[in-house]
């Protein structure tokens, strides 16, 4: 491994490089990404300052409603967003994991129509992780990726494959390892701008084009910003405008109530909405976890059938098919096992949910493993039939209201004991395996992520706050898994992930994310994972 960094006039690369790796840190690479921060870079932390001054202003008691100074966009019938880009026309299954190449070739192969390559929530952003899956995508696209296991098991990629569309990660995050102007690279256009600049155009010219999921939006104005970025990006490489398609993920609270906004503002770009459940009830918490009557129960009782949950869901459905744009369901992250009843029992969740899913207007719904694809893609043919979506569906039963959304009182309550030890459970072996480079970790039968470990560790902090379970408790459960932890992998960073633990669940203020400092603690000072 070579120790000399690369540097161009605008980034400067401070990690080692890797195998490889000068495939993807280009001069001419570096210096678009570069572009793209100082076109950008003061923007988005002005962004992520406003979002800390409204997360104050609803702290305080300001109401949360649909803004009344967009009411014209919403009451407008006349506008739609482009139409649906070529290969994600039908999208009724889709797939996620993280860029590694045994996903990649698994999830290219599954039957999925969509495969979201995910650097966000199932990446822990280790710097080879970074950008090996890079060098996945660019293989991929090139059909090099097929390669044999030392134990001789062989991935090769078939004929009929998955539409690939990126989700870098978000506005929050930065990218140590790269550093424009001696400051971090914020890590959202690190994601998005390797892959356009070595991508984009391999895309196009394989009938597809440059496609992404935006994670973890507040507000309209953050969805401006990436529409400029796009407009930006295509000018500088000579790529038509409206190229680029961007589905985005309505996973926090704020967004909800700008749906409409998000689409108007991406326009020419965008290509529909998700529903984010794990991170959706992640940030009604850290919204509104100071109040009594936003306190939730343990994770598994808060269903897509909770009232609130139903109007968010509903909403999304009415607001894209009202413009035209996918409705994409959410995450079915069961792990299917070699048990055969537990096998069949997790088939049975899934269909329920992929079945209520699309009765209510989705186009199409999420995985997270190859074998429920065929359960789900079964649901939605029953459904959609020849046709490649159902936007036709307009859904104009639907009226939700703000007090709709936020009507969390319906099912609040307090959590369980077996509620409260799962959550820990979850939290230290995510993080654990998290620290180690893994970002998403088949436990207890479901594909955990950063997004199910934050909702965890913040229902932890919640409960914590209005008192219904002790202090002590959580210590006695979490020394409890922390032992069981470490008496089952000698490679557990214990020490690490309870001080972790402790930082991010249960001091006062509740950070608002646990990754920013887990990062610059943790994985800043390391590249290859399991290091």
């Amino acid at each position: 491994m070579s120790t000399s960094a690369p540097t161009t006039r605008r980034v400067r690369v401070l990690a080692p490089v890797g195998d490889r790796h000068d495939e993807i840190l280009t001069p001419a690479a570096l210096d678009f990404v570069g572009s793209l921060v100082a076109a950008f870079g003061d923007r988005r932390l002005e962004l992520l300052k406003e979002r800390r001054r409204q997360a104050l202003r609803l702290a305080s008691g300001s109401p949360l409603d649909f803004p009344m100074v967009t009411s014209a966009v919403r009451a407008d019938p006349a506008w739609r967003v482009a139409p649906p880009a070529p290969g994600l026309t039908d999208r009724r299954v889709e797939i996620t994991g993280p860029p590694d190449r045994r996903m990649a070739v698994n999830a290219l192969n599954s039957g999925a129509k969509v495969w979201m390559a995910d650097f966000e929530d199932a990446t822990a952003p280790l710097w080879d992780n970074v950008i090996d899956g890079q060098l996945t995508l660019l293989d991929a696209i090139e059909r090099r990726i097929d390669f044999t296991t030392p134990e001789g098991k062989e991935y090769r990629l078939g004929d009929q494959l998955a539409t690939i569309v990126v989700r870098p990660r978000g506005w929050h995050l930065d990218e140590e390892h790269l550093e424009y102007d001696g400051r971090p690279v914020p890590a959202a256009l690190v994601d998005f701008g390797l892959y356009f600049f070595h991508c984009a155009q391999r895309q196009i010219d394989a009938g597809h084009g440059p496609y992404f999921y935006l994670p973890k939006l507040e507000n309209r104005y953050e969805a401006r910003l990436w529409n400029d970025i796009f407009v930006l990006a295509q000018e500088l490489l000579g790529i038509p405008r409206g190229t680029i398609r961007a589905t985005v993920l309505i996973e926090t609270i704020t967004a909800a109530f700008e749906m409409e906004e998000i689409l108007y503002e991406l326009h020419e770009h965008s290509s529909g909405l998700n529903a984010g459940r794990w991170d959706y009830l992640f940030s009604l918490i850290k919204t509104f976890g100071h109040r009594t009557d936003f306190l939730l129960p343990d994770r598994a009782k808060v269903t897509m059938t909770a009232p609130f949950m139903r109007a968010y869901t509903e909403l999304l459905v009415r607001t894209c098919h009202r413009r035209g744009a996918h409705a994409i369901g959410g995450m079915a992250a069961q792990v299917p096992g070699k048990d055969p009843a537990a096998y069949e029992a997790a088939l049975a969740k899934v269909r329920l949910d992929k079945e209520r899913e699309a009765e209510d207007g989705f186009d199409g719904s999420w995985v997270a493993h190859p074998g429920l694809v065929p359960v789900c893609r079964k649901v939605f043919d029953a459904v959609l039939g020849v046709r490649p979506h159902q936007i036709d569906r307009t859904r104009d039963d639907v009226e939700v209201t703000a007090a709709d959304l936020l009507s969390v009182r319906r099912i609040s309550g307090p959590p369980t004991d077996e509620g409260v030890r799962t959550n820990i459970a979850v939290v230290v072996r995510y993080f654990a395996a998290w620290l180690r480079g893994q970002g998403a970790v088949a436990l207890y039968g479901l594909m955990e992520d950063a997004a199910t470990a934050e909702i965890a560790r913040v229902q932890i902090w919640q409960w914590l706050r209005h008192r219904v379970i002790d202090r002590e408790t959580v210590v006695r459960v979490l020394d409890d898994e922390l032992a069981a932890l470490g008496a089952e992998y000698a490679w557990a960073p214990v020490d690490e992930v309870r001080a972790l633990f402790e930082r991010v669940a249960l001091a006062g203020e509740l950070p608002l994310f646990f990754t920013p400092d887990a990062y610059t603690r943790h994985l800043v000072r390391r590249t290859e994972a399991g290091a």
